[in-house]
């Protein structure tokens, strides 16, 4: 299973989102630091959940890399773009 697809059943199981998008972004990358030539790499995660409600900014990122778990250390980079 691709990264892309292990963060998108991550974020589905941890928060049922109304919109889901998970964006490899790596190939926009090569040559940077944290890109190594094989991809999966960086990513753009954009997601609206009813459990982000309330929530400061902080606290969703805080969750969304809890609901990722051990996916996080295995990439580079994550950019999200949350909200409720």
């Amino acid at each position: 299973m691709s990264v892309r697809d292990e963060i998108e059943r991550a974020l589905q199981a941890a928060f049922a989102p109304r919109d889901l998008q998970v964006v490899d972004d790596s190939d926009s990358h090569r040559g940077h630091a944290g890109h190594d030539g094989r991809g999966e790499s960086h990513f753009n995660v954009r997601i609206r959940a009813d459990a982000f409600d309330g929530l400061s900014r902080v606290a969703q990122h805080r969750a969304v890399h809890k609901a990722l778990g051990d996916i996080v250390p295995r990439i580079h980079a994550l950019a999200l773009d949350i909200g409720a």
